[in-house]
């Protein structure tokens, strides 16, 4: 019996556990969960499924362990590896209807939710009470707590607050098995056995879904300052994040943009901005706190620290609605980039200091190959976001040149110190390059681990590995 067939036969079942308005076989339906943001992929899935609560998940997983039926777990699709693709059929489970903050603990600092919460959504329901989740992936107005929890997303404010992991104490998982379990405790330390919340954490739904989170709060900052600081030279932008940092100040962002990012971002929006010829890149720096006057002596201390660089006057973001515009700037710039070219993008971090020999890498790549690139990114963590276009290429250059000189841009960053993905994960796209980063023991290790959760391989297949 083939897996469509099986399928089929457990339809009746899906629709007992979830409901027919939750099931889905249309080809309308299918063809939206056939994609997520990763270049052009499409795996068409045979059904998807909306569960609303952990026992439901359970039940799902346990026909699909049962009869060996791929499951591909999903949150908003907003994903940049490929890691929500169906690449083997089978079932989606949608985390659509996990929408719910349960509890928000102002004594603890702590809140509960489910998965499918917007994470824009629950930082500003925070707020209100003022408290403050600063994982800020630029997708933070779509993405769901899940989708950042299965990657370890970072963002911008990752170089003063850390990115996903830091924030998440304990979790409820659906096992591949079927059996519910929370992976910790919701205390800020837990020696006690494994670690078994931050191994979900970047496990890209390969080892369980993640119906709810425990999230760690902090105190709201009530003020910030952003600037956007012309160069004439991108290395110099790049070597200019240390001397920042030098000054003791740590920025809650500082965002690197080169000069196309910033222009096409720019034109996405209608916005309109004001860049000299001879600008190759700029930083996005922002500080936060309590104090205003505080702040403009941070960003005295930062002009400082740059103005020994080619740089032209900083722009001072002093209306919220200048800021506002700056940081929409920024947001845009994957989908400004994707308006204007075939892509491939890629996800290297580095320690930040090479971040200045990594650029100009990149660019020497890119002139092997015959590929032009657009680099933006997390510079104050050393995380550079590279947009691969199509330049000229053939269809035949585009899918074996090309992926070519990827590797050699993974090279690269391993060489550096590195690795080939700081917060999109690997997903499906990244397959082919993970073993530049690992060996091959810590794969067996990891596919050993896998195996322990997931021993018919039910879960996600066809990612990581």
């Amino acid at each position: 019996m083939n897996q469509s067939t099986i399928i089929q036969s457990v339809s009746e079942l899906l629709k007992e556990i979830v409901g027919e308005t939750n099931l889905y076989t249309d080809e309308e339906s299918l063809a939206h969960y056939a994609h997520d943001e990763t270049e052009d992929f499409r795996f068409y899935p045979d059904v998807v499924v909306k569960p609303g609560t952990a026992e439901e998940v359970s039940e799902i997983v346990k026909l699909c362990n049962q009869y060996s039926i791929p499951l591909t777990p999903r949150g908003a699709g907003t994903g940049l590896s490929g890691g929500a693709l169906p690449v083997c059929k089978g079932i989606v489970l949608s985390m659509e209807r996990f929408n719910k903050i349960i509890e928000i603990d102002e004594r603890n600092f702590q809140a509960t939710v489910e998965t499918g919460v917007i994470t824009q959504v629950f930082q500003e329901t925070v707020a209100k009470k003022g408290l403050f989740y600063p994982p800020d992936p630029s997708s933070r107005g779509s993405c769901f707590i899940g989708g950042n929890i299965a990657e370890s997303s970072g963002g911008p404010k990752a170089v003063k607050y850390g990115v996903t992991k830091d924030y998440i104490l304990n979790l409820q998982v659906v096992l591949p098995t079927g059996e519910i379990i929370w992976t910790g405790a919701n205390v800020l330390k837990n020696a006690t056995g494994f670690n078994l919340t931050q191994l979900m954490i970047g496990s890209e739904g390969t080892l369980g879904i993640i119906t709810k989170a425990v999230t760690r709060l902090i105190p709201l900052p009530t003020n910030d300052l952003v600037m956007l600081i012309p160069f004439r030279s991108s290395r110099q932008a790049c070597e200019a994040v240390n001397a920042i940092l030098m000054t003791g100040i740590i920025p809650s962002a500082l965002e690197f943009m080169e000069r196309d990012a910033l222009l096409w971002s720019a034109r996405h929006l209608g916005l309109e901005l004001s860049v000299a010829p001879d600008i190759e890149a700029h930083l996005l720096v922002e500080v936060d706190g309590n104090d205003p006057e505080s702040l403009l002596r941070d960003a005295e201390k930062i002009y400082e620290a740059v103005s020994v660089f080619d740089i032209e006057e900083p722009l001072l973001g002093n209306s919220s609605k200048q800021k506002e515009d700056l940081w929409k700037l920024r947001r845009n710039v994957a989908n400004a980039v994707k308006e204007n070219s075939v892509y491939k993008e890629e996800d290297t971090v580095v320690p930040r200091a090479y971040l200045p020999e990594l650029l100009v890498g990149i660019k020497e790549i890119g002139k092997k190959y015959n590929f032009n690139t657009v680099c933006f990114g997390h510079a104050g963590d050393g995380n550079l976001h590279i947009f691969v276009l199509k330049k000229d290429q053939t269809e035949d250059d585009w899918k074996t040149k090309v992926p070519e000189g990827i590797r050699e841009l993974f090279q690269l960053t391993v060489a550096l110190g590195g690795t080939i993905s700081g917060e999109h994960g690997i997903g499906y796209v990244q397959k082919p390059y993970i073993n530049i980063a690992l060996s091959e023991k810590q794969l067996q290790l990891m596919k050993a681990i896998k195996s322990v959760f997931d021993p018919k391989g039910i879960l996600n297949p066809g990612k990581i590995f």
